[in-house]
């Protein structure tokens, strides 16, 4: 079974401030939480998980979201009832579910690629309520790798992700 954990309020507000001044590894396996990564995903990132996750679930910085053997994206909700989106419309001709799967990858991509460096990167693209906004994060995201990386995976970000908001 796949057990999928989510920051909670608290675990945001912690990353923002640093206020419990959590260990390094503790600090790292709550930046990975991101409501997608099973425990499994996060044990192959870092060690001792199932550990961390336990102590972070205790603390109440994160909360289990599900734990089932199905692939997550089979267990996202039907629309409401009224049909009414949950969130804004992301910008004009975008769908909102594809607007929030270029938001999802693009914060799991940009973790992947530079890990705890990428903390306020990844806060400012979850963030993002429509397509201007997460192109400015994404724009950013890019000068970042940039630098970090090189202009290779610079430029495949761009390509995977920026190519997604052009209309």
């Amino acid at each position: 079974m796949a057990t999928i954990y989510s920051k909670t309020a608290d675990g945001q507000n912690e990353i923002e401030t640093r206020a419990r001044r959590l260990t390094p590894r503790a600090r790292s396996t709550l930046i990975l939480v991101d409501g997608k990564r099973s425990a499994a995903e996060l044990g192959k990132l870092v060690q001792q998980a199932d550990e961390t996750l336990q102590a972070l679930l205790e603390a109440g910085l994160i909360e289990v979201v599900v734990t089932k053997s199905a692939p997550v994206k089979d267990t996202i909700p039907a629309p409401l009832a009224g049909g009414a989106p949950a969130a804004p419309a992301p910008a004009s001709g975008m769908a909102l579910v594809e607007f929030e799967a270029t938001r999802r990858d693009a914060v799991r991509a940009i973790n992947d690629l530079l890990g705890p460096e990428a903390e306020t990167l990844a806060l400012r693209m979850e963030r993002a309520t429509d397509a201007d906004q997460l192109r400015i994060a994404l724009e950013r995201a890019v000068a970042y790798i940039a630098n970090a990386r090189g202009g290779g995976p610079a430029a495949q970000f761009a390509g995977k992700f920026l190519s997604n908001l052009q209309g």
